[in-house]
């Protein structure tokens, strides 16, 4: 993965160009076409997402809850509340994502809490919906 491709992306955006050459090297890059599922509710977590081309819906026990799009990121919740994955992730065009696994994810929360912290805001916000 390009660090400098991070850049452009919210989540990382702020992060120095040592931290995201460390997360670059953390990363890989899929590309997959519509109706792809990304993630399957109730299924245990390997992975976390950042959408950085195309769209994805967000479906909760069979209804459609919230659209994603270039930015937007998922799988956090399963992987930083120890649980299974609370909702499916479908793309609606080809999508372009950066992909975390879950030992990569854990240790970059441990280094760079301040990222964890933008995460775990992020699922307060989303479980208080």
């Amino acid at each position: 993965m390009d660090a400098k491709r991070l850049e452009s992306l919210p989540l990382f955006r702020d992060l120095s160009r040592k931290e995201r050459d460390q997360i670059s090297r953390w990363t890989d890059e899929v590309d997959v076409p519509a109706g792809y599922h990304l993630l399957d509710q109730g299924r245990l977590p390997h992975e976390f997402f950042v959408l950085e081309k195309g769209t994805a819906a967000v479906m909760k026990d069979g209804e459609h809850v919230a659209d994603l799009g270039p930015g937007d990121f998922f799988g956090e919740i399963a992987i930083m509340e120890q649980d299974r994955r609370t909702a499916s992730v479908i793309a609606n065009e080809p999508v372009t994502a950066i992909v975390m696994l879950r030992r990569d994810f854990e240790t970059m929360a441990g280094v760079m809490p301040h990222v964890a912290e933008q995460i775990h805001a992020a699922i307060r916000e989303r479980l208080q919906r």
